[in-house]
């Protein structure tokens, strides 16, 4: 069994001891109530500060939480609160499309599923919820690389891997696609990550009008695009789905 990293444990119940009882401590308050030297403490709490965990009192040395933390938590609970405010949403959306739905949100370079509902027929799929995709060929992945300005960054500062031959990778063409992203407010996937798949994503946004994920509707190439082009229906879905969710976070009309 693996052992527990000494210094993070120790970091953990320094970050626990600032969040409770006095908003400020001293270094020696820390260390005594650690049981830990002074210098010790001094190491660990510089770090955290230089990593925007904790700050310090410039009058009196004292140590607190620093806003690092309070960005942290604020993801947390984003991303739970547009899951939950968009599961009747993406029900409704899988009922209507016939295909499965999913939710997307930016993570370590790429699209985090936090919520998947399954295509609403008897065939054998699998929960995708924790799976990574990537942010260059997938409709989700455009659409946050279109809409979130981290996400642009991330995404242009890397190679982007040609999953298929539809796969674009060149980054003056990939930039002509989110500007087309940004124009329709949409983006698709035909062929460009899997083969066979198709999908179309749309932006959800929060009550400060940022973009916190995306929603997208994905199956097979023949049902998402009989004759080759897109259904529209399907598009006007996404997007009001993506409207709808929006809005119960606060975000108004779009």
């Amino acid at each position: 069994m693996a052992k527990n990293i000494q210094s993070l444990e120790r970091a953990a119940a320094m970050l626990r001891l600032l969040a409770g009882g006095e908003r400020r401590l001293g270094l020696s308050d820390i260390a005594s109530s650690l049981g830990l030297a002074k210098g010790t403490a001094h190491g660990i709490l510089r770090t955290l500060q230089a990593e925007g965990f904790v700050e310090q009192d410039a009058a009196s040395g004292r140590y607190q939480l620093g806003a690092e933390l309070l960005r942290l938590g604020n993801s947390y609970l984003d991303v739970h609160e547009l899951r939950a405010r968009a599961l009747v949403w993406t029900d409704d959306l899988a009922r209507s499309s016939g295909e499965s739905v999913h939710l997307g949100v930016l993570h370590q370079k790429g699209v985090l599923i936090v919520h998947h509902v399954f295509r609403p027929d008897d065939s054998r799929q699998v929960l995708e919820v924790g799976a990574m995709q990537p942010l260059h060929s997938t409709a989700l992945g455009k659409v946050l690389s279109a809409y979130d300005p981290v996400a642009h960054s991330e995404v242009v500062e890397v190679e982007r891997e040609a999953f298929t031959p539809r796969t674009t990778t060149e980054l003056g063409a990939f930039e002509s696609l989110l500007d087309m992203t940004r124009a329709r407010g949409w983006a698709a996937d035909v062929e460009e990550t899997w083969e066979g798949v198709a999908s179309v994503a749309a932006p959800i946004h929060d009550r400060r009008r940022m973009p916190v994920g995306a929603v997208a509707v994905t199956g097979a190439v023949e049902r998402v695009c009989p004759d080759g082009e897109l259904r529209p229906e399907l598009v006007a879905a996404v997007r009001d789905c993506a409207r709808a969710v929006s809005r119960d976070l606060g975000a108004g009309r779009f």
